[in-house]
């Protein structure tokens, strides 16, 4: 038989660690940043150019009949070459590699930066095949940012390539 006192024992035992994972679940308050401040993240994944050519007609002639492609194309991927500048200051220089063993894979980066929060010029220029000088995608925009926004830089070739949201 159980006694009232191993009961009530249990009892207060048994609140005490209910009120103690009660007031960490809720205090003290978190803030992943600061009250000021706003988040620019940049999320890009994209597969770099290839650098095809077109085949010459002796070269076709020399190929059995089922594999004349007019374009070679190497398996292998180029680099991306990735600026980030934020009010005029480089917050990011980076060349992105493509995985894989045969480096055919997708080159992929994440980074966040933390400004505050207001007014900011923001400037990305990505290039996708390194053989060719310059860049290919260009985005710069004046952005307003409230405590507490992210802002989100993202690459979609079928939207006309980088983008802010």
């Amino acid at each position: 038989m159980i006694k009232p006192t191993a009961i009530v024992g249990q009892i207060i035992l048994y609140g005490a660690f209910a009120a103690f994972i009660g007031y960490f679940a809720t205090s003290p308050t978190y803030h992943q940043i600061p009250d000021d401040a706003a988040l620019i993240k940049l999320s890009i994944n994209h597969l770099g150019d290839r650098e095809c050519r077109k085949r010459t007609p002796e070269e076709l002639e020399k190929l059995p009949r089922n594999m004349r492609a007019p374009m070679e194309c190497p398996r292998e991927r180029s680099d991306i070459t990735l600026h980030v500048d934020i009010d005029g200051q480089p917050v990011l220089r980076t060349v992105m590699h493509p995985t894989g063993i045969a480096k055919d894979g997708i080159s992929t980066v994440y980074k966040r930066f933390e400004v505050k929060a207001g007014e900011h010029q923001l400037s990305v220029k990505m290039n996708d095949n390194v053989a060719k000088p310059g860049f290919k995608f260009v985005k710069e925009e004046k952005v307003t940012l409230a405590p507490a926004q992210v802002l989100v830089i993202d690459f979609n070739p079928d939207k006309g390539g980088l983008f802010f949201q």
